[in-house]
């Protein structure tokens, strides 16, 4: 398998209507497992504010997850509001998926897969792991869970 583009993948929003990577290229993207039920999910006030400060040039992206913990119970409805009503999330959500397993999505086999992203391989070891994308759908990194996403490990890359 060759490098492929991260703008390739299909992938749908929460509202089940497709979220097309593409319409980021030229802005860094920050792809987060998200959950509602995680010790982690105060993040989603960090992710928030990330894409507030950074919005000219970043897109976050919340991918929720059911696979640690059972943690995103819910359905796309009781996602929605959980992050409208309890963070205030602008930035877009896309659909419950697998980030792991024979069921992973295929952007997160290519977030995971050096073959794939030209640059390292991971494994998503709980929610709200964090991938970095530049604005020329370039691979740049991982950060696992406790990286605070105003973390200079990732905003020096947003400066």
């Amino acid at each position: 398998m060759n490098k492929t583009s991260i703008y390739d993948i299909k992938i749908n929003g929460l509202n089940g209507k497709p979220l097309h990577l593409s319409d980021f290229k030229y802005k860094y993207i920050l792809f987060v497992n998200v959950a509602s039920k995680c010790g982690f999910t105060p993040q989603y006030k960090g992710l928030q504010e990330l894409s507030d400060t950074y919005k000219d040039k970043l897109v976050i992206i919340g991918v929720p997850c059911n696979q640690f913990g059972k943690q995103e119970p819910g359905s796309a409805e009781d996602i929605e509001s959980f992050c409208e009503i309890n963070y205030g999330v602008t930035f877009p959500i896309s659909e419950k998926i697998d980030v792991k397993g024979s069921n992973q999505h295929p952007l997160y086999t290519w977030l995971t897969q050096k073959q794939l992203n030209g640059k390292s391989n991971s494994k998503v070891k709980w929610n709200f792991q964090k991938y970095l994308v530049d604005p020329q759908g370039e691979f740049i990194d991982y950060y696992y869970s406790i990286t605070s996403p105003t973390s200079s490990k990732i905003t020096k890359h947003l400066k």
